[in-house]
Protein backbone atom coordinates (compact mmCIF):
# COMPACT_ATOMS: atom_id res chain seq x y z
CA UNK A 1 0.00 0.00 0.00
CA UNK A 2 0.95 3.41 -0.91
CA UNK A 3 0.53 6.44 1.39
CA UNK A 4 1.01 10.00 0.20
CA UNK A 5 0.44 13.11 2.60
CA UNK A 6 0.40 16.65 1.93
CA UNK A 7 1.25 18.64 4.35
CA UNK A 8 2.82 22.33 5.25
CA UNK A 9 4.69 20.71 8.14
CA UNK A 10 6.99 17.17 7.32
CA UNK A 11 8.29 16.62 10.68
CA UNK A 12 5.38 16.27 12.69
CA UNK A 13 4.79 12.98 11.63
CA UNK A 14 8.75 12.05 12.71
CA UNK A 15 7.85 10.85 16.02
CA UNK A 16 4.52 8.84 14.65
CA UNK A 17 6.25 7.08 11.63
CA UNK A 18 9.48 6.46 13.39
CA UNK A 19 8.33 4.22 15.93
CA UNK A 20 6.19 0.81 16.73
CA UNK A 21 4.12 -0.34 13.77
CA UNK A 22 4.32 2.23 11.20
CA UNK A 23 7.95 1.69 11.36
CA UNK A 24 7.92 -2.19 11.49
CA UNK A 25 5.30 -1.90 8.40
CA UNK A 26 7.54 0.25 6.40
CA UNK A 27 10.98 -1.22 7.19
CA UNK A 28 9.04 -4.75 5.74
CA UNK A 29 7.88 -3.00 2.53
CA UNK A 30 3.98 -3.49 3.66
CA UNK A 31 3.61 0.23 3.49
CA UNK A 32 5.40 3.25 1.56
CA UNK A 33 3.91 6.43 2.99
CA UNK A 34 5.73 9.52 1.36
CA UNK A 35 5.36 13.08 2.53
CA UNK A 36 5.23 16.05 0.47
CA UNK A 37 5.72 19.84 1.45
CA UNK A 38 3.20 21.72 -0.12
CA UNK A 39 5.64 24.72 0.08
CA UNK A 40 7.68 22.51 -2.87
CA UNK A 41 4.29 23.18 -5.19
CA UNK A 42 3.99 26.78 -5.00
CA UNK A 43 5.21 29.21 -7.67
CA UNK A 44 5.05 32.04 -5.15
CA UNK A 45 8.80 33.26 -4.72
CA UNK A 46 7.89 33.29 -1.03
CA UNK A 47 6.81 29.58 -1.19
CA UNK A 48 3.32 31.48 0.20
CA UNK A 49 0.98 28.48 0.56
CA UNK A 50 -2.22 30.90 2.12
CA UNK A 51 -4.05 33.94 1.49
CA UNK A 52 -6.73 36.02 2.68
CA UNK A 53 -9.96 34.87 2.70
CA UNK A 54 -12.19 37.08 0.22
CA UNK A 55 -14.89 38.82 2.75
CA UNK A 56 -14.21 39.68 6.47
CA UNK A 57 -12.92 37.27 8.37
CA UNK A 58 -10.11 36.19 10.98
CA UNK A 59 -7.47 33.50 9.72
CA UNK A 60 -5.54 32.58 6.68
CA UNK A 61 -6.98 29.99 3.92
CA UNK A 62 -4.55 27.25 1.71
CA UNK A 63 -4.26 28.41 -1.48
CA UNK A 64 -5.71 26.33 -4.46
CA UNK A 65 -2.94 25.99 -6.87
CA UNK A 66 -0.32 24.53 -5.08
CA UNK A 67 -2.91 21.96 -3.85
CA UNK A 68 -4.07 21.32 -6.90
CA UNK A 69 -0.06 21.04 -8.50
CA UNK A 70 0.73 18.58 -5.85
CA UNK A 71 -1.85 16.63 -6.33
CA UNK A 72 -2.07 16.50 -10.20
CA UNK A 73 1.56 15.65 -10.38
CA UNK A 74 1.01 12.55 -7.60
CA UNK A 75 -2.44 11.48 -9.93
CA UNK A 76 -0.26 11.81 -13.52
CA UNK A 77 2.10 8.97 -12.00
CA UNK A 78 -0.47 7.05 -10.03
CA UNK A 79 -4.27 5.84 -10.08
CA UNK A 80 -5.69 6.60 -6.45
CA UNK A 81 -8.27 5.30 -4.36
CA UNK A 82 -8.80 7.61 -2.56
CA UNK A 83 -7.73 11.59 -2.05
CA UNK A 84 -8.97 12.03 1.47
CA UNK A 85 -8.99 15.74 3.26
CA UNK A 86 -8.55 15.61 7.38
CA UNK A 87 -11.69 17.99 7.94
CA UNK A 88 -13.25 18.55 11.77
CA UNK A 89 -16.57 17.97 9.80
CA UNK A 90 -15.64 15.08 7.30
CA UNK A 91 -16.75 11.44 8.20
CA UNK A 92 -16.35 9.94 11.07
CA UNK A 93 -13.40 7.58 11.74
CA UNK A 94 -15.06 4.63 12.63
CA UNK A 95 -13.36 0.67 12.77
CA UNK A 96 -15.32 0.16 9.53
CA UNK A 97 -13.93 2.95 7.75
CA UNK A 98 -10.73 2.22 8.28
CA UNK A 99 -11.15 -1.38 7.41
CA UNK A 100 -12.08 -0.12 4.08
CA UNK A 101 -9.15 1.54 3.72
CA UNK A 102 -6.81 -0.84 4.66
CA UNK A 103 -8.02 -2.91 1.41
CA UNK A 104 -6.63 0.12 -0.77
CA UNK A 105 -3.90 0.33 -3.28
CA UNK A 106 -3.40 3.94 -3.22
CA UNK A 107 -4.40 6.82 -1.18
CA UNK A 108 -3.37 10.73 -0.61
CA UNK A 109 -4.17 12.63 2.74
CA UNK A 110 -4.23 16.22 2.97
CA UNK A 111 -3.87 18.14 5.87
CA UNK A 112 -5.37 21.52 5.99
CA UNK A 113 -4.02 24.04 8.16
CA UNK A 114 -4.69 28.22 9.31
CA UNK A 115 -8.26 28.60 8.97
CA UNK A 116 -8.77 26.04 6.20
CA UNK A 117 -8.60 25.56 2.32
CA UNK A 118 -10.20 27.15 -0.55
CA UNK A 119 -13.37 25.47 -1.11
CA UNK A 120 -12.28 24.78 -4.54
CA UNK A 121 -10.34 22.08 -3.57
CA UNK A 122 -13.34 20.16 -1.86
CA UNK A 123 -15.46 20.73 -4.44
CA UNK A 124 -13.20 19.33 -7.26
CA UNK A 125 -9.96 17.68 -6.05
CA UNK A 126 -11.00 16.04 -2.58
CA UNK A 127 -13.03 12.49 -2.70
CA UNK A 128 -13.73 11.88 0.70
CA UNK A 129 -13.09 13.90 3.84
CA UNK A 130 -12.52 12.34 7.24
CA UNK A 131 -12.43 13.70 10.98
CA UNK A 132 -10.91 11.97 14.21
CA UNK A 133 -13.65 13.59 16.34
CA UNK A 134 -15.79 16.32 17.21
CA UNK A 135 -13.09 19.01 17.95
CA UNK A 136 -10.66 20.94 16.11
CA UNK A 137 -6.50 20.55 15.72
CA UNK A 138 -4.12 23.56 14.55
CA UNK A 139 -3.87 20.79 11.89
CA UNK A 140 -4.65 17.75 10.11
CA UNK A 141 -1.34 16.70 10.83
CA UNK A 142 -2.33 14.93 13.58
CA UNK A 143 -5.23 13.38 12.06
CA UNK A 144 -3.28 12.32 9.50
CA UNK A 145 -1.08 10.44 11.34
CA UNK A 146 -4.03 8.69 13.36
CA UNK A 147 -5.74 7.89 9.94
CA UNK A 148 -2.92 6.16 9.07
CA UNK A 149 -1.55 4.09 11.85
CA UNK A 150 -5.39 2.85 12.13
CA UNK A 151 -4.68 1.87 8.43
CA UNK A 152 -1.28 0.82 8.89
CA UNK A 153 -2.10 -1.63 11.66
CA UNK A 154 -4.96 -3.64 9.63
CA UNK A 155 -2.33 -4.48 6.40
CA UNK A 156 -1.44 -8.26 6.71
CA UNK A 157 2.12 -8.55 8.14
CA UNK A 158 1.87 -5.42 10.37
CA UNK A 159 1.20 -7.14 13.35
CA UNK A 160 3.35 -9.69 14.80
CA UNK A 161 0.10 -11.79 15.35
CA UNK A 162 -2.44 -10.83 12.42
CA UNK A 163 -5.25 -12.53 14.29
CA UNK A 164 -5.02 -9.43 17.11
CA UNK A 165 -6.50 -6.90 15.41
CA UNK A 166 -9.72 -8.72 14.60
CA UNK A 167 -10.16 -9.17 18.60
CA UNK A 168 -9.99 -5.52 18.76
CA UNK A 169 -12.50 -2.92 19.89
CA UNK A 170 -14.99 -2.19 17.26
CA UNK A 171 -14.16 -5.05 15.21
CA UNK A 172 -17.32 -7.23 16.18
CA UNK A 173 -19.46 -3.92 17.50
CA UNK A 174 -18.02 -4.28 20.72
CA UNK A 175 -15.28 -2.54 22.84
CA UNK A 176 -13.41 -5.43 24.08
CA UNK A 177 -13.12 -7.13 27.61
CA UNK A 178 -10.75 -6.61 30.12
CA UNK A 179 -6.98 -8.56 30.25
CA UNK A 180 -4.77 -9.49 32.63
CA UNK A 181 -1.84 -10.87 32.70
CA UNK A 182 1.09 -11.56 35.51
CA UNK A 183 1.17 -12.28 38.51
CA UNK A 184 -2.07 -13.51 39.04
CA UNK A 185 -2.30 -11.92 42.25
CA UNK A 186 -0.76 -8.63 43.43
CA UNK A 187 -1.29 -6.43 46.55
CA UNK A 188 -4.22 -8.81 46.75
CA UNK A 189 -5.63 -7.71 43.47
CA UNK A 190 -6.22 -10.72 41.42
CA UNK A 191 -6.75 -11.90 38.42
CA UNK A 192 -10.49 -13.47 38.12
CA UNK A 193 -10.68 -17.19 38.44
CA UNK A 194 -12.36 -17.72 35.04
CA UNK A 195 -9.26 -16.62 33.23
CA UNK A 196 -7.25 -19.15 35.17
CA UNK A 197 -10.19 -22.57 34.59
CA UNK A 198 -8.55 -23.47 31.12
CA UNK A 199 -12.14 -24.27 29.91
CA UNK A 200 -12.22 -21.88 26.27
CA UNK A 201 -15.78 -22.08 26.09
CA UNK A 202 -16.45 -20.49 29.56
CA UNK A 203 -13.92 -17.68 29.22
CA UNK A 204 -15.61 -17.10 25.77
CA UNK A 205 -18.47 -16.86 27.16
CA UNK A 206 -16.78 -14.68 29.98
CA UNK A 207 -15.41 -12.56 27.57
CA UNK A 208 -18.36 -11.55 25.85
CA UNK A 209 -20.33 -10.92 28.87
CA UNK A 210 -17.93 -8.92 29.65
CA UNK A 211 -17.78 -6.69 25.85
CA UNK A 212 -21.66 -6.61 25.78
CA UNK A 213 -21.80 -4.90 30.06
CA UNK A 214 -18.88 -2.60 29.12
CA UNK A 215 -20.13 -1.62 25.84
CA UNK A 216 -23.69 -0.85 27.62
CA UNK A 217 -22.22 1.61 29.45
CA UNK A 218 -19.35 3.28 27.65
CA UNK A 219 -20.78 3.38 24.70
CA UNK A 220 -25.02 2.95 24.39
CA UNK A 221 -25.02 4.17 21.14
CA UNK A 222 -23.28 1.15 19.87
CA UNK A 223 -25.32 -1.07 22.52
CA UNK A 224 -28.52 -0.02 20.98
CA UNK A 225 -27.62 -0.75 17.75
CA UNK A 226 -26.84 -3.94 18.91
CA UNK A 227 -30.10 -5.01 20.09
CA UNK A 228 -31.48 -4.11 17.62
CA UNK A 229 -29.78 -6.60 15.37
Amino acid sequence: MRIDIITIFPEMFQGPFTESIVKRAVNKGIVEINLHSLRDYSTDKHKRVDDYAFSAGAGMVMMIEPVDNCISQLKSEREYDEVIYMSPDGELLTQPLANQLSLYKNIIILCGHYKGIDERIREHLITKEISIGNYVLSGGELGAAVLTDSIVRLIPGALSDETSALSDSFQDGLVSPPVYTRPRDYKGWTVPEVLLSGNDMIINEWKLSQALQRTKERRPEMYEILKKK
